[in-house]
């Protein structure tokens, strides 16, 4: 597996479909460290990259980050999501924030920051 920060493995942010689309956005990879380390708990990238037919399978937007490998949902071990999006809204005001029951969306669209919940 290939370590790509302190605390994730490229293969965490793979398509689901196994088809091998695998990119991260460096941003988007810091963002999800600096989280890992503020809770100081382990996260899960339920969903990271997703090439297009996976895309359509799960529902996403036609014009979805997780096409360009700059979305993760995640979910924080211990923490309610809308503790996990309410840090984030406070320390990257720049980024989209999803909030969604179980999990929180993270993304780094260049077109200015979103918010919503799901």
């Amino acid at each position: 597996m290939s370590q790509i920060s302190k605390n994730f493995q490229r293969a965490e942010f793979a398509c689901k479909c196994g088809c091998g689309f695998d990119t991260v956005d460096a941003v988007l990879l810091r963002v999800v460290q600096d989280v890992r380390k503020h809770f100081n708990a382990p996260i899960t990238i339920t969903s990271g990259c997703r090439c297009e037919s996976h895309n359509a399978n799960v529902g996403g937007s036609p014009n979805s980050q997780h096409l360009r490998g700059r979305a993760a949902d995640i979910q924080v071990e211990g923490v309610d999501p809308p503790l996990v999006s309410q840090w984030l809204e406070k320390t990257y005001p720049d980024l989209s924030i999803g909030r969604y029951d179980t999990f929180t969306h993270i993304d780094t669209r260049t077109n200015g920051p979103a918010r919503w919940r799901g």
